[in-house]
């Protein structure tokens, strides 16, 4: 088993080597179908340049990317779906290349923490992908996986945000919190915005210098106020309430500086 194990490996070296372009593209195929992706990819990579521009060329990069894409390289995979795409716009496999161009970036997206430069890229080829084909099958998937994606780009958002509440620099995170709302209007995290917001404001006028009280106290009743219409119900009422009383009390104090 290890002198067939190394006559193998020896033949594979070998044919890497080689210049027999035809026998590569050949192998490629077989290694393929075999499920050793790693060696096929090799081999495609090699001839990928040679048939550029021929009948074989369109299969080769195809089944080139697909290599990537089944060894879990989801970054090079998604970039040479679309790549092929541009580069084959009406290709039998232009489809599955565009939707799996797509779903590359989606696994490679990562946790919300983190830079969301993949997210952003499913994102928008998710959305080319359904304008080009809006009557495909994989219309509830690519739906699903875009709600995935948002989500995760919401989060990071109002995580942001929030962060700074934590660390205590209020009118920091109110304008943060201010454009999280702008940017998504619909986030699930909304109720939690809109009180951070109002909550923000109401700490940032409480620890101001009396020359400042008036106008932002003005401003965190606004806010609260906002919250109270909006969440009558809502499960920071309580604390909102009392804020709400608090800034009354402050406006009487500091009445000329009130807006």
């Amino acid at each position: 088993m290890v002198a067939m194990s190394l006559a193998s490996c020896s033949g594979f070296s070998k044919l890497l080597k080689g210049n027999d372009y035809e026998l590569k593209y050949t192998k490629a195929f077989e290694y393929y179908d075999a499920k050793k992706y790693d060696k096929a990819l090799q081999l495609f990579e090699q001839v990928m340049p040679v048939y550029k521009g021929l009948d074989k060329g369109e299969k080769v990069m195809y089944y080139y990317t697909m290599c990537n894409y089944l060894v879990k390289d989801y970054y090079s995979a998604g970039y040479y779906f679309r790549k092929f795409a541009q580069t084959y716009p009406h290709s039998e496999y232009n489809e599955q290349a565009m939707f799996l161009g797509a779903y590359c970036y989606y696994l490679d997206s990562p946790k919300p923490s983190l830079d969301q430069e993949s997210t952003n890229m499913a994102i928008n080829e998710f959305e080319i992908f359904l304008s080009k084909y809006p009557d495909t099958q994989k219309k509830d998937t690519c739906n699903l996986l875009l709600d995935q994606l948002r989500l995760k780009l919401q989060t990071k958002s109002y995580e942001n945000a929030y962060l700074y509440y934590k660390l205590g620099y209020y009118n920091a995170a109110a304008i943060s919190l201010r454009n999280s709302l702008e940017d998504y209007p619909d986030s699930p995290f909304r109720e939690n915005i809109v009180y951070y917001i109002a909550k923000s404001s109401y700490l940032y006028a409480d620890k101001s210098v009396n020359e400042k009280k008036g106008e932002r106290f003005d401003v965190a009743r606004k806010d609260l106020a906002a919250y109270t219409e909006e969440f009558p119900s809502g499960k920071y009422i309580r604390d909102v309430q009392k804020m709400a009383n608090d800034t009354r009390a402050n406006l009487e104090i500091y009445p000329l500086l009130a807006n």
